[in-house]
């Protein structure tokens, strides 16, 4: 049983990023993913192969409500879900690390304020070559600094929508991506602004994900060994049940162990918790770290949907997710409770339409819609829930969940398909459009978070502030497993911040 400094498992935006921070101390660093890399293929940017075959999601099928299938997805490879996420990268606002009044409840207060996070948040930004303008979004937090990389240009159909936009008193802003993209030299820029970013694998290397801006660079460390393919089954404590001594890992068709003197859990929401639950033992008879009965509980994946306004002007634009809006984020005069983010999707494609299109519907139509389309997706916060679950039963991962806090997340999509309207009918680019909505189910669990959350009290909480459970001295979680609440952005950011933060702590106080 080999030993070493540190043992990290999982290498999305969470281990990933830890790896990354830890690379140059010079301990020794193993870091375990249940993946392998994601081919460079054409398939990456094919529709039918990513959107309607699932090419490169789980087969495995989890549990739900009523014992019923559920396949959810997610995949496994080295850099997690980054591989394919749409790479939004939006800092929570300072409001949400404070407690909010909702309609449909509160979203608690964070034991780690948004000042503390700052400078972390600027970091992460350097390492996944975040493209953004400050100054525009009404409710952007304080930041130190300009973005790393200057904000991506919109195309000419979302240029007019933006211009309208502002022109009836809204503050569209350059969406936050992190894409290598260099619009001053683009016969050297390593992005080609395609139509396969947003939910495709990129072929040639240009979104930034875990994968490319973290583990890769992080390989060249004599110090760093990685093992793809080796799925860990089971953290063993010793006899107190105060540390972790091993983990039991799936590796090459047996089953093998490797001890450290830190674990680092990064598996996501969903199966870091499961995790601990299957590492049950006569100390944690309930899960690991687990005698406040938190583990697994509190899961969040945010309330979301896609709308599309097809108009009679056809929309050409490629890289079409450049735009958001915050307005209605905190409510507005009508409202006093929070709504939610308004983003621009990437162009959709008769082939993103057919799942959810009537069989009968011919493909030419679909290209029709596809072709006059501008895409918008809507998300709002959805509030911890202890009934909301991840549970391990019968050797099926079992994932519970009722949606609530629809109120204004319902509004906000009344509001914005108003305000749409507004636009298209004063403006002669788009005279008029037709609008469909797509609630996503529970199998998108793209912005898994919650199921480990952190807090000061271990009657309440799994996690310190520095993400270490409260019970097990050497066991650490830095996937979204952390989050109190979910905000209504795009989590991959503060994940990515939040592991350069607990990276800092490791290195300074622990090894």
């Amino acid at each position: 049983m080999e030993h070493y400094d540190i043992i990290i498992i999982g290498t999305g935006a969470g281990g990933g990023t830890l790896l990354h921070s830890l690379k140059d101390s010079g301990k020794k660093i193993l870091v375990l993913e249940r993946g392998g890399f994601l081919p460079r293929e054409k398939e990456n940017w094919d529709t039918v192969e990513v959107f309607q075959k699932e090419r490169y999601h789980t087969k495995e099928v989890w549990k739900t409500e009523g014992n019923k299938d559920l396949h959810p997805g997610t995949g496994y490879w080295v850099g997690g879900n980054t591989k394919v996420y749409g790479a939004a990268l939006f800092r929570l606002r300072q409001k949400d690390f404070e407690q909010t009044q909702h309609a449909g409840g509160i979203s608690p207060e964070w034991i780690v304020k948004y000042n503390d996070y700052e400078p972390f948040y600027s970091e992460a930004e350097k390492l996944f070559d975040v493209h953004g303008k400050s100054g525009i979004d009404p409710t952007e937090p304080p930041r130190s600094g300009e973005f790393p990389y200057e904000h991506i240009s919109n195309e000419p159909v979302i240029e007019a929508l933006a211009q309208a936009l502002k022109e009836k008193g809204h503050n569209p802003f350059p969406m936050p991506m992190g894409i290598k993209l260099n619009e001053q030299d683009k016969a050297n820029s390593p992005c080609i602004r395609c139509n396969t970013c947003d939910g495709f694998p990129c072929m040639i290397h240009a979104k930034a994900d875990a994968e490319v801006n973290a583990v890769n660079p992080s390989l060249n460390n004599t110090n760093v060994t990685l093992l793809t393919e080796a799925k860990v089954i089971k953290l063993n404590t010793n006899t107190t049940g105060t540390e972790i001594v091993s983990a039991d890992v799936e590796y090459k068709n047996e089953t093998v162990q490797f001890s450290a003197n830190i674990f680092v859990v990064s598996a996501g929401a969903v199966n870091s918790a499961v995790l601990f639950l299957k590492s049950a033992n006569t100390m944690h008879p309930h899960g690991l770290a687990n005698s406040s009965g938190q583990v697994g509980r509190n899961f969040m994946k945010h309330n979301n949907a896609a709308m599309m306004g097809i108009t009679l002007k056809k929309n050409p634009t490629r890289f079409q997710k450049t735009l958001a809006i915050t307005d209605y984020y905190f409510g507005d005069a009508d409202f006093k409770f929070p709504m939610g983010c308004v983003q621009l999707l990437g162009k959709s494609n008769k082939d993103m339409m057919r799942g959810d299109a009537p069989f009968f519907t011919p493909g030419i139509v679909l290209e029709e819609m596809a072709e006059h389309a501008v895409d918008w997706w809507i998300s709002g916060e959805d509030l911890p829930a202890a009934e909301n679950r991840v549970q391990y039963l019968n050797g099926n991962i079992h994932l519970d969940y009722t949606e609530n806090n629809m109120e204004g997340f319902t509004r906000l999509q009344e509001v914005w398909k108003e305000v749409l309207k507004d636009i298209y009918g004063d403006h002669h680019f788009i005279p008029q459009a037709l609008y469909l909505k797509k609630p996503i189910p529970l199998a998108g669990v793209a912005h898994q978070c919650g199921t480990l959350r952190f807090g000061n009290d271990a009657a309440t909480s799994v996690l310190d502030m520095n993400c270490k459970t409260h019970e097990i001295e050497n066991l650490y979680v830095v996937d979204g497993s952390f989050f109190p609440s979910s905000g209504a952005v795009n989590p991959s950011l503060t994940i990515i911040a939040n592991a350069l933060r607990v990276g800092k702590h490791l290195l300074e106080n622990v090894l």
